[in-house]
């Protein structure tokens, strides 16, 4: 029996790289057959494409937060993240649109590269400061899990996968998805959040019980 697990998740969430390091942390502990597929969300879909601004500052808009508290609220996921041997950037990461990102993540999806690409893009804005709706960016990221460079040029330059990301979306309000990461396992049961690898291990001997 091979367990299937639904991932909806947004590239510049903190907790959602969090959330990917423990459920790994649950598949290597975990003894089964197990897919894991990703799915696009849009924590902001109101940023204008090509508006750039320092996470802080729009964080600090977006809650009608000092930036004191920004701070320490970033501080505060950044050890959380330091924990699963993951280094956050935050203070120099830049707010961007992901739907391009997203776009690029649906082409690698179809080289079997879905879960590397979303890899690459998490660890691109939260840990190395990387701009992910600049399109050389981009194409550089998928080029280095193994996506032809024409190809990903050719997906940034047009709309293609747009329809992709529009029905993950749409999907993700279907479940009553508000918020990620989401894991849906054998399209049966929901996890919201960043939840322990022991709390993603026991859903999984759970289901693995139920055959």
């Amino acid at each position: 029996m091979t367990i299937s697990i639904d991932v909806w998740s947004d590239v510049v969430c903190p907790w959602c790289y969090i959330g990917k390091r423990r459920l790994e942390t649950a598949l290597d502990r975990f003894d089964g057959d197990v897919t894991v597929a990703w799915h696009s969300y849009q924590l902001d879909p109101s940023i204008p494409q090509g508006q750039r601004e320092p996470v802080g500052e729009m964080l600090a808009k977006k809650i009608g937060a000092p930036a004191s508290q920004v701070r320490a609220m970033t501080h505060q996921v950044t050890q959380l993240a330091e924990a699963e041997g993951l280094t956050y950037d935050l203070g120099s990461a830049i707010s961007v649109n992901t739907r391009d990102a997203h776009r690029v993540a649906h082409l690698a999806g179809q080289h079997g590269l879905g879960t590397e690409m979303h890899e690459a893009l998490l660890k691109a804005h939260l840990c190395d400061a990387a701009v992910v709706d600049d399109p050389e960016v981009l194409v550089k990221l998928a080029a280095g899990v193994g996506v032809p460079e024409t190809e990903a040029a050719e997906a940034l330059a047009g709309d293609k996968f747009a329809a992709e990301v529009d029905t993950d979306i749409r999907t993700a309000r279907q479940l009553g998805i508000s918020g990620v990461p989401f894991f849906l396992i054998n399209q049966k049961y929901g996890i919201s959040g960043a939840q322990s690898a022991d709390a993603f291990l026991g859903a999984l001997r759970k289901v693995q019980a139920e055959g």
